[in-house]
């Protein structure tokens, strides 16, 4: 019985021992970076960093108080990247000894560049007059969105533009509902219907087919 244990303990254990080397050598290759971003001038926290492992898709962000942490492999390139910062890189070492890692990335600002603006003064009071009156100012992005968003002007859009894929499905299978209902019966007719027959006799006395002059 003894024999039969230590051998079936010898069995198992040349079946497992390859998985447990494997798993040990991947975990040997794994680090998790922990660390905060912040400005390279005055030190204060930069939240909402995207903190994205290269080529991976794969990553986090830094929280309020720019702290980030990530599950990395040796070797892998973090890129650090915020609007109004320039995009940084972070090579994690190969031969790095452990498994945690605590870092601090510095990030510089990026130069805003805006469009040149040229100030020239008028003639005479006469013209600036005329241009406060008559001049007409362009639409910044806002009334520009306001206009394009406004309900007639989505009124006229809905009408002019044709239906797309789920408004044709939507509409035929409305179509199919409505006919649906009339399946193995008559579909009614209006010129036999009393009621739309008093309708027309009412807008006939009220006038409603007269000559407009």
């Amino acid at each position: 019985m003894r024999f039969s244990v230590v051998r079936l303990l010898t069995f198992l254990s040349l079946i497992f021992l390859p998985f447990v080397i494997l798993a040990q050598g991947v975990y040997d290759n794994v680090v998790q970076i922990s660390g905060v971003t912040m400005t390279a001038d005055s030190l204060r926290a930069v939240p909402g960093v995207v903190v994205e492992v290269k080529n991976k898709e794969r990553g986090v962000i830094s929280n309020g108080q720019g702290v980030f942490s990530i599950v990395v492999y040796k070797g892998d390139t973090l890129l650090f990247s915020s609007v109004g910062f320039r995009s940084k890189e972070y090579v994690v070492p190969a031969g790095i000894q452990g498994n945690y890692v605590s870092l601090i990335q510095l990030m510089v600002q990026d130069t805003f560049y805006l469009p040149e603006t040229i100030v020239r003064p008028y003639l005479s009071k006469e013209e600036l007059q005329y241009a406060f009156r008559y001049e007409k100012i362009p639409d910044d992005k806002y009334e520009i969105a306001r206009k394009n968003t406004d309900e007639q002007t989505m009124k006229i859009l809905a009408y002019m533009l044709p239906r797309d894929g789920r408004e044709s499905q939507a509409n035929y299978q409305s179509i199919q509902a409505n006919n649906a209902v009339y399946y193995g019966v008559q579909k009614p007719m209006n010129i036999f219907n009393p009621l739309a027959w008093a309708e027309f006799f009412e807008a006939w006395k009220r006038g409603d087919y007269r000559k407009k002059k």
